[in-house]
């Protein structure tokens, strides 16, 4: 799906307990202090993705001088059906920083910052800072995760806001963050290694969740835009569409498949029988992180899976 349809729950009562929560003196109210004394740093990340590169980039300051709220985190869960809840709106409500995906993604998270009452609280928005848009005739792929240079280019807003809420900890934050760089650097660079051995190469999705990395690996989307665009809105694949798909692994036209496994139907698990009748390899993909993985393990376990499937 195109975005993440997340259901408001907000019942009547909500904004009081919202103020008699906040006056508690929750652990993650911008006014809390962490173990060494100084202001702790309340930030809000709307899915684990955004939130571990948050903590990444904190490094040990994570969980005491920085705490890190991630709202969709669920790895067995489409993140297309989150409902968010009023523990949502009260940790917006004492963010001191806000990361979210944009592109239509996690919309929920501009509209609960407007019931949040947190007028000023600086929110990144990791589509509009990549300066993508969408394509003459096409739709946004905001699953910019899956792209290294936005990814990079997110890292360095987040260690700026950061610095800036805590100044004290900025050598940390610069240090932290030269050595993320330096591992996305490492994976542009097997990214490339892999383009150069199989550019033009055949590749199927079924939504276009990974097709950042995809391209990036010189590989070519050869799904039925129709199909994929079907499956992403969570709508009905007709008959003749769905053929046109499985032909291209009956064909043998491509040598990967990359499946979505968070979301899943009759069409997607179609197409996968397909692709295994064929002994075409198949490529797990995600949108939220995987139990027991980082940000970073996480996307070189997908250039690995990419590498392998291309022998």
């Amino acid at each position: 799906m195109s975005s993440v349809q997340a259901t408001l729950l907000l019942p009547i009562g909500a904004a009081a307990l919202l103020a008699m929560t906040a006056g508690c003196g929750s652990s993650s109210s911008p006014n809390a202090v962490s173990s060494n004394g100084s202001k702790q740093v309340a930030v809000v990340a709307s899915t684990d993705v955004w939130g571990d590169i948050v903590k990444d980039i904190a490094g040990s300051l994570a969980g005491s001088t920085v705490r890190i709220t991630s709202i969709i985190s669920d790895p067995d869960a489409d993140p297309h059906s989150y409902e968010a809840n009023t523990q949502n709106q009260l940790a917006l409500s004492q963010a001191d920083l806000v990361v979210e995906n944009g592109g239509g993604y996690d919309d929920f998270v501009d509209t609960m910052l407007k019931s949040a009452h947190n007028d000023g609280v600086p929110v990144l928005n990791a589509v509009a800072i990549s300066g993508k848009t969408a394509p003459a005739g096409g739709d946004l792929n905001e699953h910019v995760w899956y792209d290294f240079p936005t990814v990079q280019a997110v890292a360095a807003k987040i260690t700026d806001a950061l610095t800036k809420a805590d100044p004290t900890d900025a050598a940390t934050y610069a240090a932290n963050a030269a050595a993320f760089d330096a591992q996305l650097a490492a994976m542009e660079q097997t990214e490339a290694t892999i383009k150069s051995a199989s550019a033009g190469t055949g590749a199927a999705i079924t939504e276009p969740v990974p097709v950042y990395m995809l391209e990036a690996c010189g590989l070519v989307d050869k799904t039925p835009s129709v199909f994929s665009k079907a499956i992403e809105d969570g709508t009905d694949v007709s008959p003749t569409v769905l053929k046109q798909t499985e032909d291209i692994f009956n064909n043998h036209q491509v040598k990967l498949l990359a499946y979505n496994e968070q979301t899943s139907g009759p069409e997607t698990e179609a197409v996968l029988a397909a692709a295994k009748k064929n002994d075409i390899a198949i490529v797990p993909v995600t949108e939220t992180l995987p139990a027991s993985t980082t940000y970073l393990s996480w996307m070189q376990g997908n250039l690995d899976a990419i590498k392998t499937a291309l022998g």
